[in-house]
């Protein structure tokens, strides 16, 4: 190729001498030579994503890539199937969204045609986390290393996708995998966030694209799977336990002490996650220390139930939280101790919207409070309010300012059954917390929805239950006091949610109080939900 002096010479040249056609001509054989020097210096980190990570990304001083993430994304070019669990807090979609860039960048200069499918559990993880992302990572591209203008956020570097001229990164559902099946490219590459619960169909119609796949050559696929792990079940799982057929994957567990040393993750909010869930919590092991673990098998609320229901809210939230149907509760459990929260849980028919936490308050306040909820709602709206303690003050002073309440007694014994009639319950606490149980049961096409809270999620997947003898046997739910002690804390939100949800029986059921004392009378809430209270018990609306 000539010298800059050179080509400065013959431009000279030939505008002097007004041959125009030559001109133009020595334009295109600079511009194909330039081109092709471009694409050199870019696709020589086709199958380097680190080198392009570090050379590509515009990193402020001190930043980069940890160790293991160098592990992972240097895996990658190598296995060609890379499945990657961990902790909290790793880096993930930042990571995630690094490795479609160099994809995108290093085939678009190739001209080779390619595309990325984007997938994940649930789509909110892609148009909230994941793509954002990636917006947020391709405006940190040292362009002048790449040798291309910057992404026009008007053509290529849109809301949802990537776009360029011979490729794409595109998000896609993982409850459609007809769409990621019918992905066809020279070079294609899937990215799997949260894929702990991703569905088996999604994992086979990605495994279709490796049939013609080569680890040599066109054409040529890439998966690249990252999560923190979830129960033990699941295409996730069976690949990380190395499960037949599931060989050729590349396994990664990214431990805790790593992402420590890393500075990731700061030792200090790892112990204050186990004091908060406990050491052998199903939270800690899963979001801690990055491991799968089963939920206690004395559980009442497996944590994967929990987690999927605060998944719903998420969706009913970003879906600019349309009105349930059915009426408004308020479940309300009243501070006992100076430690205490007075918990509202609010709930709009299946979904619990909010928690709002007060502390140290007196009767008269949390009663304003309760007034304050339900004045505005049309009739119909609720409150179920703990009796123990405080909260029977609460109780009392409602119904003098004729504020429709509900009375709820833990200890109170109840004729309700299991969904399938098998069993009693020892108590009201019991039958709350499975009534609880079994809103969030998939095997019931779960629908509740509840708010993304961790003491909510302790408080719920914490207590055990286990089955005394009689006729029928009934269910008994472990005692408050006893889950006070191995929480260290009331479980306030929890019991304000499970009280929420069983005001639909409160209301068809006579309240048999501890100590044999019965009070079959209609109370003024109970004639406001509409249902008949001294009658045998009607079926659930939830059964």
């Amino acid at each position: 190729m000539a010298t800059l002096e050179e080509l400065e010479a013959q431009v000279v040249a030939l505008v002097r001498a007004g041959d125009t056609k030559s001109l133009r001509a020595l334009r295109d054989r600079v511009k194909a030579q330039h081109t092709s020097k471009r694409a050199r210096r870019v696709t020589r980190y086709m199958y380097d994503p680190v080198g392009w990570a570090r050379h590509c990304i515009a990193w402020d001083e001190g930043e980069g890539l940890a160790a293991y993430q160098e592990d992972v994304l240097a895996a990658l070019p190598v296995h060609r199937r890379v499945a990657v669990r961990g902790p909290h807090g790793l880096g993930k979609t930042a990571q995630a969204a690094i490795t479609v860039l160099w994809f995108a960048t290093t085939r678009e200069a190739a001209g080779i045609d390619w595309k990325v499918i984007m997938t994940a559990s649930a789509w909110r993880h892609l148009s909230v986390y994941l793509v954002p992302e990636v917006r947020k990572w391709a405006k940190r591209i040292r362009w002048d290393v790449l040798g291309r203008p910057p992404f026009s956020e008007r053509t290529e570097l849109l809301a949802l996708n990537l776009k360029l001229v011979n490729g794409a990164a595109t998000p896609v559902a993982s409850n459609k995998p007809e769409l990621i099946e019918g992905a066809h490219a020279d070079s294609l590459l899937y990215l799997i966030d949260e894929a702990k619960i991703v569905p088996d169909g999604t994992w086979d119609a990605i495994e279709g694209a490796f049939s013609g796949g080569r680890m040599d050559g066109l054409p040529e696929a890439f998966a690249f799977a990252i999560s923190t792990p979830g129960p033990p079940a699941g295409r996730f799982y069976d690949i990380h336990k190395r499960a037949p057929g599931l060989e050729d994957w590349h396994v990664r567990h990214v431990t805790l002490e790593e992402a420590i040393a890393a500075g990731r993750i700061s030792p200090q909010w790892a112990e204050q996650r186990a004091k908060q869930w406990g050491r052998d919590s199903a939270m800690f092991a899963n979001r801690v220390l990055g491991e799968f673990h089963a939920s206690d098998e004395d559980s009442v609320i497996p944590l994967s139930w929990v987690d999927a229901a605060i998944e719903r809210w998420h969706e009913w939230d970003q879906a600019s939280r349309p009105a349930p149907d059915g009426r408004r509760v308020l479940g309300v459990d009243v501070a006992r101790a100076g430690g205490d929260s007075t918990v509202l849980a609010h709930r709009l028919g299946l979904v619990v919207a909010e928690l709002e936490i007060h502390d140290r308050e007196d009767t008269m306040q949390t009663t304003a409070r309760v007034q304050a909820a339900l004045g505005e709602e049309p009739g119909g709206a609720v409150a179920v309010v703990d009796s123990v303690g405080v909260g029977g003050g609460v109780i009392d002073r409602s119904r003098e300012l004729r504020v429709p309440v509900l009375a709820y007694t833990g200890a109170a014994g109840t004729k309700l059954r299991t969904r399938d009639g098998q069993y009693g319950f020892t108590n009201t606490r019991s039958a709350a917390y499975w009534r609880l149980r079994e809103l969030l049961d998939p095997a019931f096409g779960a629908l509740l929805a509840l708010p993304p809270d961790d003491l909510l999620v302790s408080d719920l997947t914490t207590p055990t239950w286990d089955i005394t003898t009689g006729v029928p046997p009934k269910i008994k739910v472990e005692p408050k006091d006893d889950v006070v002690a191995r929480l260290g804390r009331s479980p306030d939100r929890g019991d304000a949610v499970a009280m929420a949800m069983y005001a639909d029986h409160l209301a068809a059921s006579k309240v048999h109080a501890p100590g044999g004392q019965r009070d079959g009378r209609p109370s003024r809430a109970a004639a406001r939900y509409g249902r008949p209270t001294t009658q045998g018990l009607p079926p659930s609306k939830f059964t």
